[in-house]
C-alpha cells in the first residue's frame, strides 16, 4: 500500500491554510494590539452587541465565559489568560453574573466598541489579496464548515439507522 505523501493530506493543506491565514492576520492585528484568537473572541463580542438591545456599561451586551468558549471551540483554561490580557488591555470588562453567580460575563469597554471601527476593513482587506472572488470564498467557508460539522459528528461516535 502506497503511503499518501504530505501535500496529498487534506489534513496538512487545512494546517497550512489555517497559518497563513493567521500570519496574513498577524500585521494588522499587532498595530491594534491584539492576538488573532483575542480578535475572535472580540468578533464574539461585537455580534452579540450588535444582536443586543440590552446594553452594559460600555454599550454592549455580556456574553458568558462559557458562551465564548462554545461558539469558539475553546475551553476555560484557554479562553482565561485570553480575556485577562483584552481586560488589561482595556478592551473589555468581566464581571459575575447578576442571575447566576457562577457565571461570569464578559462586557465590551469603550475602547473595545471603538476597535470595532478599526478592524471592521481587515477582512475585507485581507480577502483581496487572495485574488478569490467572494463566490469562491464563500464556497470554500461552506466546504470547511461542513467538514468540520462532519467530523464533529463522527467524532461522537457511529451513527445508528434509528437516529
Amino acid at each position: 500500500m502506497a503511503v499518501l505523501s504530505l501535500d496529498q493530506h487534506l489534513c496538512f493543506a487545512l494546517y497550512s491554510a489555517s497559518r497563513a491565514m493567521t500570519a496574513a492576520y498577524r500585521p494588522v492585528l499587532t498595530e491594534m494590539n491584539l492576538t488573532y484568537p483575542q480578535y475572535l473572541v472580540l468578533l464574539v463580542l461585537w455580534e452579540a452587541a450588535e444582536a443586543s438591545d440590552d446594553a452594559g456599561p460600555g454599550g454592549a451586551a455580556g456574553v458568558t465565559v462559557s458562551h465564548l468558549g462554545e461558539r469558539l471551540h475553546l475551553d476555560s483554561g484557554t479562553l482565561s489568560p485570553l480575556l485577562k490580557r483584552l481586560e488589561a488591555n482595556g478592551f473589555v470588562s468581566r464581571r459575575r453574573s447578576q442571575a447566576d453567580e457562577r457565571l461570569v460575563e464578559v462586557t465590551l469597554t469603550e475602547s473595545g466598541l471603538e476597535l470595532q471601527a478599526r478592524a471592521q476593513c481587515i477582512p475585507e482587506s485581507l480577502f483581496s489579496s487572495t485574488g478569490m472572488t467572494e463566490g469562491d470564498a464563500a464556497n470554500l467557508r461552506d466546504a470547511v464548515r461542513q467538514l468540520a460539522d462532519a467530523l464533529t459528528a463522527s467524532s461522537r461516535g457511529p451513527r445508528t439507522t434509528q437516529e
